[in-house]
């Protein structure tokens, strides 16, 4: 059984409910039609009903019995803009404001997670990061004990022997530019949570860098390692170590040489990369030269489940982030 057939099953035992406000996209539409037809979450799709039926004949997919919500002729339209307008009014939203924000669908489906009316939502297939992110805390904030939302890569590759059978976390792939050490501990504690929520295996942790071990020295390697120990300060249950070079992270027989003795060194399965550049870069190599399959950018931190798509994902991608929305939704 691959990873998303697990999710898939695990989503099925308490059927949880997604939004897809990107509903006029075709692989969207493409997306909910095969979740429906799998019966693993129930979606609700928003927008312009007319043209998301358009969009939907046009491509010849049945959409018949799929939930469609306008939100500006949606019956909760007034409740939704009334709790905007509370949660926002200290940072100088109007009524006429938040009746206008409203109007946007990202926007409306985060009201409905809110409210309790969705478990979930799912976007980036048309929006930015920023666009999907922003409302997300803006309007559901970060989960109690949070520090710092960022965003992670489910990495599925097939026919490797690493990691966790060629399942790994990479994190942060998709937010936050330049952390510190400080914001890097927090990014690595945050995924080793998220690795074991998804898969139930534990997480090594593998904080990576062009290093290993003091083989070089530079204001990069040192962040590492100083977010490495606040890791082990912080949560000393959590298996991880660092500063290590990638093939020193997952190879066995590259770790016996550069971090002799390591108990992640060899065998990590969530990856921690030292800046965005590193993190995006890295996992679009393995995407497109090993073929893995690429879910995320997935968020952690936000105190309800939702999930960011890159804007090259394919509606088979879309179906496996919300089985993974759902999973995390189950979780809360």
């Amino acid at each position: 059984m691959t990873f998303i057939e697990e999710m898939k099953k695990k989503a099925s035992v308490s059927k949880k409910t997604i939004a897809l406000p990107e509903a006029t996209d075709v692989r969207v539409i493409e997306a909910a039609v095969t979740i429906e037809k799998e019966g693993f979450a129930h979606v609700v799709l928003l927008g312009n009903e007319e043209e998301i039926r358009k969009v939907a004949n046009e491509n010849d997919y049945n959409i018949t019995g799929l939930e469609i919500i306008n939100p500006v002729t949606s019956p909760k339209y007034e409740e939704y803009v009334n709790a905007f307008y509370e949660l926002r009014k200290l940072k100088g939203i109007d009524l006429n404001k938040a009746k206008a924000t409203l109007k946007d669908s990202v926007y409306f489906g985060m009201m409905m997670v809110k409210q309790g009316d969705c478990d979930g939502l799912v976007s980036g297939a048309i929006h930015s990061t920023a666009d999907t992110l922003r409302p997300a805390l803006q309007i559901l904030k970060t989960a109690p004990n949070t520090k710092l939302v960022s965003a992670f890569f489910l990495m599925v590759v097939p026919n490797c022997i690493y990691g966790e059978k060629g399942t790994f976390i990479f994190s942060d792939c998709g937010l936050n530019p330049n952390p510190n050490a400080e914001e890097l501990s927090e990014i690595a504690i945050s995924s080793a949570k998220s690795f074991e929520q998804l898969t139930g295996k534990t997480p090594r942790v593998g904080m990576l860098s062009f290093s290993t071990y003091g083989s070089a020295k530079s204001d990069s390697t040192e962040k590492v390692v100083e977010a490495t120990n606040l890791v082990k300060q912080k949560m000393p249950e959590i298996l991880v170590d660092g500063e290590l070079q990638l093939d020193a992270a997952i190879i066995p027989e590259v770790a016996k040489s550069k971090a002799p003795g390591s108990s992640v060194a060899g065998s990590a399965n969530t990856l921690i990369f030292p800046n965005l550049d590193a993190g995006n870069i890295g996992y679009k190599l393995t995407q497109r030269l090993a073929k893995a399959e690429a879910y995320g950018p997935l968020c952690q931190g936000i105190a309800k489940p939702v999930n960011d798509l890159s804007r090259g994902c394919s509606a088979q991608d879309i179906v496996g982030v919300v089985a993974i929305t759902a999973v995390q939704a189950q979780m809360m």
